[in-house]
């Protein structure tokens, strides 16, 4: 199993904090963003990365080389268009082969056990794919999650409307009392998630949506598992954020 990282982006909520460096650069108690969720990864016993790179590329291949003083292999791919997260990882693809990957963005810190948990239900069962909730969060910022009692996802709507989210609530989807459950943005595909990548259409928002090619998975026939991630989940989306993660 290897992983990939996404770390192309700017970071403009960030504002000046990332003219000089890409957002997962910007560092955590004394180390990178990136850093601590290689460690992290590392602890589920990965040791092959990809790190997708675009602003500000030279930042983070200076920083971990070829992985060796980390204690593991890094290779790196360029995202040279940004046009969203469904064709975030294909420049990944050569370097995956035919193996199951993690893929996560690079501004999300969780706990190390977090990546473990999610490699134990991945063997535990025979997946298509993983993804990762949280609860607590605005979902009209990200997915909403649906799941059966097997805790396997029915159902995603990427970032609903307070109009789509009342319809929900009437159609009996969204029933009070119930978890609203957040996309965390840490998964585990197969190699086949590029069968779909690769079919995908622009969205209403002029992106290609990682949540549209899952949505098409799903339609096929694949069992998508999802594990609720116990302890922290932090999005380091903007200044505020950064700087209570100093303490």
């Amino acid at each position: 199993m290897k992983a990939v990282i996404l770390a192309a982006g700017k970071g403009t909520r960030m504002k000046d904090l990332t003219q000089e460096v890409p957002k997962p650069m910007l560092k955590v108690q004394g180390r990178p963003i990136l850093e601590h969720i290689l460690e992290g990864l590392k602890s589920a016993g990965i040791t092959e990365f990809c790190i997708i790179t675009g602003w500000r590329a030279e930042v983070v291949e200076d920083h971990f080389g070829d992985g060796s003083r980390f204690g593991c292999r890094i290779a790196y791919a360029r995202q040279t268009v940004q046009d969203g997260t469904g064709k975030a990882a294909e420049p990944a693809r050569t370097f995956l082969g035919d193996s199951d990957f993690f893929l996560t963005y690079g501004d999300i810190l969780v706990r190390p056990e977090t990546y473990r948990d999610m490699r134990d239900r991945w063997t535990a069962g025979s997946f298509g794919a993983l993804l990762t909730v949280t609860e607590g969060q605005d979902v009209t910022q990200g997915g909403l999650n649906f799941f059966d009692d097997r805790f396997c996802l029915t159902r995603l709507v990427e970032k609903p409307s307070p109009a789509q989210l009342e319809d929900l609530r009437q159609t009996g989807w969204l029933k009070p009392g119930d978890p609203v459950w957040y996309n965390a943005g840490i998964y585990l595909f197969r190699p086949d998630l590029f069968e779909f990548t690769g079919r995908l259409q622009k969205s209403p928002r002029g992106e290609y949506e990682l949540t549209d090619a899952i949505t098409a998975m799903l339609t096929a026939g694949k069992v998508i598992a999802g594990l609720k991630i116990a302890g922290r989940w932090v999005d380091v989306r903007d200044p505020a954020v950064l700087a209570s993660l100093q303490g």
